[in-house]
């Protein structure tokens, strides 16, 4: 496998080259959440949004597209992303007949380095879309005290004796989300949504829990599905989906979901006026 870039300096490449990517295998942190890769409890994708997509038409005119990447939960393998940076700099001096070609030499290589097949869209930046704001009850004008900087699974352990007996249905958000880098210590930010059946899960508790990711080091798609794995466990809901909308960096951002619903549009996802 090729050598992680992570944390060291790199050269842009001028010449495709799709032994760039890296991939890093799921199983070690799933193990350490006690999950079976062959009984998830969850299902989902690691939807990636491509902003700066390039490459040259037969008479080596540049075209220039914006794409979006859905690696499902089920690989055995994340992309890391400085790689898939390095990789798609790789593909824009490369000549193309057409887009569809350019998405499936993509979709082709990122689909071997995550061990499942990876669907690829690729648009023109002139497409119409207006940016959206997350559905639901934002938590953060939530009047709590946070002194955990460090993921904390006890702030949702001890608020779990102050359910409510009925039954609720609710989209929660928040924009005070922080990660950091596990390699360069660089700040993640995100809005992390999670829509759920079942008895309430109290508000200022989850917003707490959220907030102690801020001093935690990983990657998006693990703290998300630690999250989930954390709500499930504390609250049994009926259904769960927890979604987390990552800021961009070098033109990609990463939009982690993991779900007990069965199908989720991936081709209508949202892109936030904070991304």
């Amino acid at each position: 496998m090729t050598e992680n870039p992570l944390g060291k300096v790199s050269s842009y490449p001028r010449q495709y080259d799709p032994g760039l990517l890296v991939g890093i295998s799921r199983k070690e942190n799933r193990e350490t959440l006690g999950l079976n890769d062959e009984a998830l409890p969850f299902q989902g994708a690691d939807v990636w949004n491509a902003y700066e997509l390039s490459f040259l038409d037969v008479n080596g005119k540049p075209v220039s597209l914006l794409g979006r990447f859905v690696f499902p939960a089920v690989s055995s393998h994340l992309v890391e992303s400085k790689s898939l940076k390095l990789y798609l700099n790789s593909l824009n001096q490369k000549k193309f007949e057409s887009a569809e070609e350019f998405a499936a030499t993509i979709s082709k290589d990122l689909g071997i380095t995550a061990g499942v097949p990876v669907d690829v869209l690729v648009f023109g930046p002139d497409e119409p879309g207006m940016p959206e704001l997350p559905a639901g009850l934002c938590l953060d004008d939530q009047a709590i005290e946070c002194k955990d900087y460090q993921v904390s699974k006890a702030l949702l352990d001890e608020s779990s004796g102050q359910l409510f007996d009925e039954i609720t249905e609710e989209i929660l958000y928040t924009n005070l989300f922080r990660s950091n880098c596990p390699v360069t210590n660089q700040p993640d930010w995100a809005t992390v949504t999670v829509s759920y059946l079942g008895k309430k899960i109290p508000h200022g508790a989850l917003l707490k829990y959220l907030v102690s990711y801020r001093q935690h080091n990983d990657y998006h798609e693990n703290c998300i599905e630690r999250i989930f794995c954390d709500l499930n466990a504390v609250f049994s809901p009926q259904f769960l989906t927890v979604e987390a909308n990552f800021l961009r960096r070098g033109g990609l951002d990463i939009n982690p979901i993991r779900t007990t619903e069965n199908s989720l549009n991936y081709q209508n996802f949202p892109r936030y006026i904070r991304q």
